[in-house]
């Protein structure tokens, strides 16, 4: 007897809604372990000083495969990917295999409470990131903290953001923080960072490669210009020359600066051009 087509999804239906009222619906399962770090972020609307978000899978399986974490971001959080993607190994010991990702949110962005959504075979984690408020940029304030930086080249080691990230030791050298050139042996070299808005600039602090693996007189900077862009136009208001320190303070008359810039010509093992943190003050 042929039963009809109707009378089958009905059935089938009937028995989902048993099995989902009865507990007995299986839940969405997956080999493949996520975890994030930190579990909660906080960022603030600076273009060079995005939050990092690490991102680890683990297969706990017994066969090998390919993964994608999927990340949904809410609100104006802004992510440097959304997908990542990895072959997955089953081994034991489990090998975790992570990526990172930078956080941002606009410079307008209200404070506020958002989410970002991390996916995998439909198991989910959520990330909570609070959006904190600008931090002050007054008078006594450093006034290139997170600001958008530029360079004439960045080695590959390196994030263009690293000079202006707020850390100013030398001893996270190529690991958390700072800037090197990508052009061996070839000056000069240029790192930028444009201001928020125009202010009144009359102080810099340089702060170069010296750590005890590397000394300043060995590895930093020797040679370079402070310049400020004025009306549209650079110009140099003071200049260094035969530097063996590590910080370095410039002084010079106040300007109405709408960025500022190290006009690099030398570093004292003539290679590379290399800046821990870059600082900008005005009276």
């Amino acid at each position: 007897m042929r039963i009809p087509r109707q009378t089958v999804v009905a059935a089938g239906t009937l028995l989902a809604a048993a099995l989902l009222g009865s507990g007995s619906m299986p839940a969405a399962t997956s080999d493949v372990a996520v975890s994030v770090a930190p579990q909660q972020l906080s960022v603030v609307g600076l273009p060079c000083l995005p939050s990092t978000l690490n991102l680890t899978m683990t297969n706990t399986g017994s066969q090998d495969r390919y993964a994608d974490l999927t990340l949904e971001p809410t609100g104006p959080l802004q992510l440097s990917r959304t997908l990542f993607s990895s072959w997955l190994p089953a081994v034991d010991p489990d090998q975790p295999v992570s990526a990172p990702v930078e956080v941002r949110v606009p410079r307008d962005t209200k404070p506020g409470s958002y989410q970002i959504g991390v996916e995998v075979d439909r198991s989910q984690v959520t990330v909570p990131v609070t959006v904190e408020p600008l931090p002050s940029k007054g008078p006594g304030d450093n006034l290139a903290l997170g600001e958008q930086a530029t360079a004439s080249s960045t080695h590959g080691n390196f994030t263009l953001c690293g000079a202006v990230d707020g850390d100013n030791d030398p001893e996270h050298w190529d690991t958390l923080t700072g800037w090197n050139d990508g052009t061996r042996a070839v000056f000069p070299d240029t790192y930028d960072v444009a201001l928020s808005a125009p202010a009144t600039v009359n102080r810099v602090e340089l702060y170069t490669l010296d750590s005890a693996k590397y000394p300043a007189r060995l590895n930093g900077l020797r040679d370079w210009d402070v310049q400020a862009k004025v009306g549209g136009a650079w110009q140099t208001v003071t200049q260094v020359r035969g530097n063996t320190l590590g910080h370095v303070t410039s002084t010079f008359d106040p300007v109405q600066a709408e960025a500022v810039r190290i006009l690099c010509l030398d570093g004292n093992d003539h290679t590379y051009s290399r800046i821990v943190e870059l600082e900008a003050y005005g009276t």
